[in-house]
């Protein structure tokens, strides 16, 4: 990744929401892309040990049989199978169709929606837990930021969400991912920190994880978790 410098008060650069067309399209295009990558993203990132421990820190916080949101799936590994096989009533989402297709073979007690977190009103939830691992850096910034309010209101209060991005200064920059081009944002660790705080969060915990995928068709990356509760 190209990591551009940050803003000059060293926080998070304000920005505007895009109007729903232009975000559909957008959402559209990321579908397209990962329809294309499917089962190839878990051979390129088969590890995933930073998820797993974060997906085993929710885990641990949640009462049996509550109600989680996995929000972009993907294929359902780890996060979908850790957690419904830790006792937990998972519905995920994602975009892309490929992905469903996929999480649905691998995890076939938990229920899955093609939806865009962008989207989701009131009527989804309320949840006792959320997470969030590499999807919302599909989305520019000001998604981010309001995607964290979002989750943080379908969340129970005293819920849980673990959180990954990857450490980056980067707000939607058009990148090759896995030969297909995608459009990513990234942040530095304190700025993270931040909108996840603003979003109405109580940030227990950020750890960091470097990573190393297992083609030369991805980067090794600095991986941010964020642990965090509703207050």
């Amino acid at each position: 990744m190209t990591v551009t410098p940050p803003p000059p008060d060293g926080g998070p650069t304000p920005a505007t929401r895009a109007t729903p067309a232009v975000r559909a399209d957008r959402a559209a295009a990321q579908a397209r892309a990962f329809d294309l990558i499917g089962a190839h993203y878990d051979e390129v990132f088969p590890h995933k040990e930073g998820q797993r421990e974060a997906g085993d820190w929710l885990a641990a916080r949640l009462r049996p049989g509550a109600p989680v949101l996995d929000v972009g799936c993907g294929t359902g590994r780890p996060t979908a199978r850790q957690l419904t096989d830790a006792g937990l009533r998972v519905t995920g989402i994602d975009i892309s169709e490929r992905m469903l297709e996929l999480a649905r073979e691998a995890v076939p007690e938990a229920t899955f929606h093609r939806a865009d977190v962008t989207d989701l009103d009131g009527s989804w939830g309320p949840y006792a837990g959320a997470v969030a691992f590499f999807s919302l850096l599909m989305l520019p910034r000001a998604e981010v930021a309001a995607t964290l309010r979002l989750l943080h209101a379908l969340l129970e209060p005293g819920g849980h969400l673990a959180l990954a991005m990857v450490e980056a200064d980067l707000d939607d920059v058009e990148l090759s991912f896995l030969g297909t081009p995608v459009r990513l944002t990234g942040y530095p660790r304190a700025d993270l920190r931040a909108v996840v705080e603003d979003a109405g969060f109580e940030v227990l915990e950020v750890r960091d994880h470097t990573y190393a995928p297992a083609s030369t068709e991805a980067d090794p990356e600095t991986q941010l978790f964020v642990y965090a509760r509703r207050g």
